[in-house]
């Protein structure tokens, strides 16, 4: 058994090492400067109750992205020399960020241990490579995002940090190779474990969903099926479980071998970023007379994101987490006997919160960050939840999980079509979804993305819409030069969130414009970003005649989307004449 000692290296803190909503994420040379990453792990070491550290198990693993390797082996070396008594981590450093919390909350050692916690090495669905994006957080013991007590902890740790430990001597584990590598340090024994996660992944799938019904599906002649990792960890997954347990051809998946730079694509699951599965759903701009699959899919780099389609038809996340929550009772067995209550962010479409209605389910509204919903989730008040950002997911975890919305939606169409596989034609997504709009109503929806713009521009571009708030006679007066066929604002403020589990309150949320007939803007910086500042436009217009749910969205939009960009002076601050992504 190797011997390995512990070293006090001096350093001196960086600036900007703030974890966001999603941890801390910059790019991959800010990552590779000495002592960078190393600061940022013992300021979170440093932040964690001593038990939660002292003889704990502790995983690290990520999405694979390039420096994740080099990443495991120094968090490994200083958890060793923190004390820590093992360290998890997924084979060749893979595991997504769903399996990483089913890991926490449902794996255990050989001697009856739990996890206590995680590092996730992942930027989510930003792009990879040397000059791309790295990012890292720490997930809790329930499996969920570190709280903002904890972040703000790291933070401040992060601008007085004067030394970490680490075990320098400590060799290299060989994490391409499953099995336990043992070490003795100066308080005893430590392992670390290597280990294939799509394992115990794929068991939480078999307790929620029935495996059976989808298979039937997927054998059906009828049914045809594509699922698209965009490169991402999800590919490690996605053969196991669509290919080997439910049967689908593997000809079905999409660049699903994971690659450290994401195949030189940009891994977000959206109609912009996906151009491979849109082509091939019918989406693209090109003609093809090959006929489309039924049902389509995506991840993004970590695979807690999704994207759904249906032949020539996308379904918006928005829409999605409601049709899911309409239809989960007698479609998933998980939620048989009924859901505890639902939620979503605030940006999210209202789709949701008039299912809940109809269904006098418990509902909630939420700043964006998954860690909100996992706090509804531990004082058992929320069974699914989800954001308009590609995000959806239930209380199975605590992070959104692109591949159980997957496994929800052919749940879904299994049902709907489980006595009528042998038919002429089976119930398809688009026709779920025009059902759905039958009987709740259409949230026509719109999303636009302005990234890396200069932040001192963008934050004044945000002050100048809060300080109209003071005024809405002033802005429906601008808003009627504009448009005269919008209606006129009623409300106005900065979302605030009251969080009804431990009081705490969360402020500047995003701003928020109400209109009259149930229409809203909602403008919001993201802190998901590496660099300058991403500016998001929220645009909603909701329709209740069931006559008038088939129109095209950019139409139904249209006037909405002039006086969003005209009343926020968007070209005025940014320079830029449009966004980088419309969703």
């Amino acid at each position: 058994m190797v011997l390995f000692s512990v070293t006090k290296k001096a350093t001196t803190p960086f600036d900007g090492q703030k974890p966001g909503t999603s941890g801390l994420r910059k790019k991959v040379t800010v990552f590779q400067q000495p002592h960078y990453l190393q600061n940022f792990v013992q300021s979170t070491f440093n932040a964690l109750p001593a038990d939660k550290v002292k003889g704990a198990t502790i995983v690290v693993s990520g999405d694979g992205r390039y420096f994740s390797e080099d990443a495991v082996q120094i968090i490994t070396k200083m958890a060793a020399a923190n004390g820590v008594r093992r360290v998890w981590v997924g084979q060749n450093s893979l595991m997504s960020t769903p399996a990483v919390s089913a890991v926490i909350r449902e794996r255990i050692a050989a001697d009856g241990s739990k996890a206590t916690g995680a590092f996730i090495l992942t930027a989510s669905h930003n792009p990879g490579g040397p000059t791309e994006d790295f990012g890292i957080k720490y997930n809790m013991e329930n499996g969920g995002p570190a709280p903002e007590s904890v972040t703000d902890n790291i933070f401040s740790n992060t601008k007085t940090i004067t030394e970490y430990l680490i075990t320098e001597d400590l060799p290299d584990v060989d994490i391409s190779v499953v099995g336990v590598t043992s070490f003795s340090g100066p308080e005893g024994p430590f392992d670390v474990d290597v280990f294939d996660s799509t394992i115990d992944y794929i068991k939480l799938m078999k307790t929620i969903f029935d495996f059976e019904s989808i298979k039937k599906l997927l054998s059906s002649p009828k049914f045809t099926f594509c699922y698209d990792a965009l490169h991402g960890v999800a590919g490690n997954y996605a053969k196991h479980i669509f290919v080997e347990e439910l049967g689908a051809d593997e000809s079905s998946l999409l660049n699903c071998v994971p690659k450290e730079d994401f195949g030189g694509g940009h891994p977000d699951p959206n109609l912009t970023y996906a151009k491979e599965l849109v082509e091939r759903m019918g989406l693209g701009k090109s003609t093809s007379n090959v006929e489309p699959p039924e049902f389509g899919a995506a991840a993004d780099g970590d695979a807690d994101r999704n994207m759904i389609l249906g032949k020539r038809f996308f379904v918006t996340p928005s829409d999605s987490v409601a049709i899911i929550a309409a239809n989960a009772v007698q479609s998933i067995p998980y939620f048989a006997s009924g859901l505890k209550g639902v939620a979503r962010s605030m940006p999210t479409s209202a789709a949701l919160d008039v299912v809940a209605k109809n269904l006098n389910l418990k509902f909630f509204e939420v700043p964006t960050g998954w860690k909100f919903f996992g706090n509804l989730m531990d004082a058992g008040m929320c069974s699914i939840c989800g954001e308009e950002s590609f995000g959806t997911g239930s209380d199975h975890i605590r992070e959104k999980d692109g591949i159980w919305a997957v496994l929800a939606w052919l749940s879904i169409l299994a049902f709907k079509n489980k006595d009528n596989l042998g038919g002429d034609k089976l119930v398809t997504v688009e026709d779920i979804v025009h059902q759905h709009w039958g009987t709740y109503g259409r949230h026509y929806y719109t999303r636009y993305d302005y990234e890396n713009v200069d932040a001192g521009a963008a934050k004044e571009l945000m002050a100048n819409l809060v300080n109209m708030q003071s005024s809405l006679s002033d802005v429906n007066k601008l808003i009627k030069e504009i448009r005269s066929d919008v209606s006129d604002v009623v409300a106005a403020d900065e979302f605030e969130y009251k969080d009804p589990v431990d009081s705490s309150v969360s402020k500047h949320q995003g701003i928020r414009y109400l209109f009259g007939d149930g229409s809203r803007l909602v403008f919001r910086l993201s802190g998901t970003g590496s660099v300058g500042a991403t500016i998001r436009v929220y645009i909603e217009q909701y329709e209740k005649d069931s006559s008038k749910t088939g129109r095209d969205s950019q139409d139904a939009l249209s006037p909405l989307v002039d006086v969003a960009l005209k009343l926020s002076k968007m070209q005025e601050y940014t320079g830029r004449s449009a966004p980088t992504v419309i969703t």
